[in-house]
């Protein structure tokens, strides 16, 4: 019989610049969040270090791990002793000159249930991933773990509703968001504030209409690896069907967030808001196009 609810836990973290430290700081935040009551743990983006994005170097690609491999045994294994699903996000070798930016998903047995990749991948000063990873080739993925359907994406595909509703179209009960997004210190001042609204509105924006639970799970801390660094915003979150923020994380503090979600909720909300019902598949064609000229 499956429950009206499920409990999910964000880790939002300072990442430490070697990945012993942060698998460490890992698995300790999974085992609170589990004290916590969480049943379903999410990692930031690229938790096993500093954001190396900020700059081009080839050295950097020395830090990518296959998949599985140590760092994922050691999510299996943390995900087996606390009895949660975790999410964690890595940056994986494919094969040599073949890098991607992917989420793992690891059951509450610590079964390893599979991978998604980072399918839109970003070129904006001080997050020059187009550098580093290959786009990624698995589709949407939705996996159907012990406590809940969980859908991940990363990050930049937070920007785009395609990537949410498709998503959804598979089950998904909550999709997770792990990033890794921050202030350019010049530019705080001016656009900061603008730049972090748009940011969570637009995930607010995929809840609503999709009628899901969205989390989304950032970093914190100001790292430098170039110039002025970035300033990591935190500010995890998670929205309710009703694009109700639920509840948030500090700008500059290590926590753990969880909440409750409610699939008596999501179904109400589906019902008075039936969106999927009235979706004209039939004249979507153009959302194939680049442009529609």
């Amino acid at each position: 019989m499956t429950h009206d609810t499920f409990t999910i836990g964000l880790v939002q973290m300072k990442c430490a610049p070697d990945a012993a430290t942060n698998l460490a700081t890992a698995e300790a935040a999974i085992r609170d969040a589990a004290k916590a009551g969480a049943q379903i743990v999410c990692l930031p983006e690229l938790f096993t270090g500093e954001y190396f994005c900020q700059t081009e170097d080839y050295h950097l690609f020395d830090k990518a791990e296959p998949i599985p491999g140590p760092s994922t045994d050691r999510l299996s294994a943390a995900a087996k002793a606390n009895g949660v699903v975790v999410i964690g996000s890595l940056f994986e070798k494919r094969m040599p000159g073949v890098y991607h930016n992917t989420a793992t998903v690891h059951d509450a047995d610590g079964s390893f249930l599979g991978i998604y990749r980072k399918m839109h991948i970003p070129d904006d000063p001080m997050f020059l991933e187009k550098y580093y990873f290959t786009p990624g080739d698995v589709g949407w993925k939705v996996f159907d773990t012990k406590y809940a359907k969980v859908g991940t994406l990363v990050c930049w595909d937070q920007w785009y509703p395609e990537a949410a509703r498709l998503t959804a179209l598979q089950g998904a009960e909550v999709i997770f968001y792990p990033t890794a997004i921050g202030w350019h210190p010049k530019e705080k001042a001016e656009y900061g504030e603008a730049q972090h609204s748009a940011w969570e509105t637009s995930m607010r924006g995929h809840a609503i209409a999709n009628g899901i639970y969205v989390g989304a799970v950032n970093r914190v801390g100001h790292e430098v690896l170039v110039g002025d660094g970035l300033e990591f915003w935190g500010q995890s979150f998670v929205s309710d069907p009703f694009g109700r923020l639920l509840k948030r994380g500090s700008v500059a503090k290590e926590e753990i967030i969880t909440m409750m979600c409610s699939r008596k909720l999501m179904e109400e909300v589906r019902r008075n808001w039936p969106f999927f019902r009235d979706r004209r598949i039939d004249y979507y064609g153009g959302l194939t196009k680049r442009v529609a000229d």
